[in-house]
């Protein structure tokens, strides 16, 4: 037995030698630029198109090659040295005795019941069939692309998911797939924030975190959803193993790791669980200064760890209509304010006056329970409570809130969404009823506003099909040999279709509805750009927008500029052109 374990070490220390040889050889070829050119000439080869970004393309993969040197430090470390060995053998036993420890056959049931409530709730959404942005080029061409956004687990997981390399329209596999995680994170965020007990209140409470208005941006995309809903379960999986403090930072880097390479929106999710967390136990005495300090001091230390480590060896830089760079240090106050204010105010116009009162009400709740349940001073618990209420309010918009150009799609903000679950959870354990009336109450309207949603995108992708058919019903008959090389023509659009009735009564009381359904006839977006012509085999030897030719660099012009000739003026839209170029003027129709 001695001999094959000995026989195992042997081949396993050999195959590290093996590995990091390699390794190293390539990672110190490719700090020289030469070889990274060729590497990024060939690539272009590989993608038939000249890549525009070669100082981009460069720089990543020189950080690449600086993580990679890194890593095989690392890897040979723990598994060649006694020590680093030592130091592996340590969490691994530390991990598998928090696993041990967790009662996790109590989990299956919660987990079914949250499951079977988020099921519900997007069931209309599944039934709409909507191709949600980046949904559409996916499903013309196949392409994943997550890499560009440092999202490699997104990469390679969706590869799983497909059982391909190519990507098809699977729906509503990964919905389905999002759901789990999100009824996962659910049950785990009460566990954790309960002391390891799982309530039915607690589960309803926690419903915003998989179904608020934002968040149902982020379901609503058939391929990108299951990473979305994963970055929220990495973001909280830590805590189950904050018993023992080495097993905790490790899974703790791990997971946030995972997390910046699935959705970065999420960021902000660890330190919410860490705030309140490191809150209740001060509030009620439960520990010392020093061992919150000392948890404190763990969770800093593990999420630093990760982001410096996504920043320096991972992450490649974008900037397109959002940038990952970081404000400068003279400007990051002011900035942050500036980031700040406009997520506040994005909030304050979405969100409609019932879910802003029920959301006051819980936060009132929040402040209550805290200084009633106090062992601390209450006039000092009071205070501490609203100065944590401001703290998670920032955090639940992540790093972002440090960025120069972040992103405030809805799809970016669904940590807003976590925030509500995480104080929810805390107001509807051990509170008055009155605490669980007005917590649940917020789930319930968030839960029915789901169903409405669903529908909202049935009803104005059944509207947009209509004017794309009667549009191209007038361009095929205007252009009936548009694919003769002499009759090529440029298609270019102007103004917006609308919404629909339906969609303009939710935005009565509700007014974030215009945000979750995206305009799918506009001008100037890429996205429905596709739709309206590849999807409906209708391809004009131009229809890309001002936003695709920046991409390409080429030149654009604005046939709005032209004074072309009127051709065709109907109801819903005038067409002008001079028989090579057409520009489309969209009418939203009776207001």
């Amino acid at each position: 037995m001695k001999l094959q374990i000995m026989e195992k070490n042997k081949i396993l220390k050999y195959g590290i030698y093996l590995v990091s040889i390699v390794g190293i050889i390539t990672c110190f070829a490719l700090l020289f630029p030469p070889v990274r050119q060729s590497i990024i000439e060939r690539v272009g080869q590989i993608r038939h198109k000249e890549i525009l970004s070669v100082q981009e393309w460069s720089n990543t993969l020189l950080s690449y090659a600086l993580g990679g040197i890194f890593f095989i430090l690392v890897l040979n470390y723990c598994f060649i040295t006694v020590r680093g060995r030592e130091h592996v053998l340590r969490i691994t036993d530390e991990i598998k005795a928090c696993w041990g420890e967790i009662d996790r056959h109590s989990f299956v049931k919660p987990i079914l019941l949250m499951f079977g409530i988020y099921l519900l709730s997007i069931l209309t959404l599944i039934r709409a069939n909507f191709l949600y942005l980046d949904d559409i080029t996916r499903t013309i061409s196949g392409y994943r692309g997550w890499y560009e956004w440092s999202r490699y687990v997104s990469e390679f997981f969706s590869i799983f998911i497909q059982g391909d390399f190519h990507l098809t329209d699977i729906s509503p596999l990964p919905q389905l797939l999002a759901i789990l995680f999100l009824a996962i994170g659910s049950v785990l965020s009460v566990y954790v924030l309960n002391a390891g007990k799982i309530t039915i209140s607690g589960l309803l409470a926690s419903i915003p975190l998989g179904i608020s208005p934002y968040m149902l941006s982020c379901l609503a995309f058939k391929y990108d959803s299951p990473h979305m809903a994963l970055s929220i379960l990495a973001s909280i999986l830590p805590f189950l193993f904050l018993a023992r403090k080495k097993a905790f930072v490790f899974v703790s880097v791990i997971s946030l790791l995972i997390m910046c390479m699935t959705y970065q929106a999420a960021s902000g999710i660890f330190l919410l669980i860490t705030l309140v967390l490191g809150f209740s136990d001060w509030n009620k005495k439960r520990k010392t200064n020093r061992e919150i300090l000392l948890f404190f001091g763990q969770t800093v230390l593990s999420y630093c760890m990760a982001m410096v480590i996504f920043k320096l060896f991972l992450m490649r830089p974008y900037s397109t209509y959002v940038s990952n760079a970081m404000l400068p240090v003279p400007q990051m106050f002011s900035g942050m304010l500036t980031n700040l204010q406009t997520y506040v105010n994005i909030i304050t116009d979405d969100y409609g006056f019932i879910w802003k009162a029920l959301i006051g009400i819980v936060f009132c709740f929040f402040i209550a329970k805290s200084v009633f349940t106090s062992a601390q001073n209450k006039v000092v618990s009071f205070i501490s409570a609203i100065i944590l209420l401001s703290l998670l309010f920032i955090l639940s918009y992540g790093v972002y809130i440090v960025l120069e150009h972040p992103l405030f799609e809805p799809r970016a903000l669904y940590g807003f969404g976590v925030l509500l679950a995480i104080t929810g959870i805390d107001v509807v354990s051990g509170f008055n009823k009155a605490a669980k009336i007005f917590t649940l109450a917020l789930s319930w309207s968030f839960f029915i506003f789901a169903f409405s949603y669903g529908n909202a995108l049935a009803d104005q992708l059944r509207y947009a099909n209509f004017r794309i058919t009667i549009l191209l019903h007038d361009l095929s008959a205007l252009y009936p040999d548009k694919d003769k090389v002499e009759n090529k023509i440029s298609v270019q659009l102007k103004n917006t279709i609308g919404f629909t009735p339906a969609v303009k009564n939710i935005a009565k009381h509700n007014p974030v509805i215009y945000k979750l359904i995206p305009q799918m006839m506009t001008e100037n977006n890429p996205w429905f750009d596709f739709y309206d012509f590849e999807y409906f085999n209708y391809t004009p030897a131009n229809s890309i927008n001002l936003e695709m030719y920046k991409k390409t660099g080429e030149t654009y012009v604005d046939f709005n500029t032209l004074n072309l000739p009127v051709v065709v003026e109907t109801y819903y839209h005038t067409i002008k052109s001079d028989g090579m170029r057409v520009l489309v003027e969209l009418s939203e129709g009776k207001q």
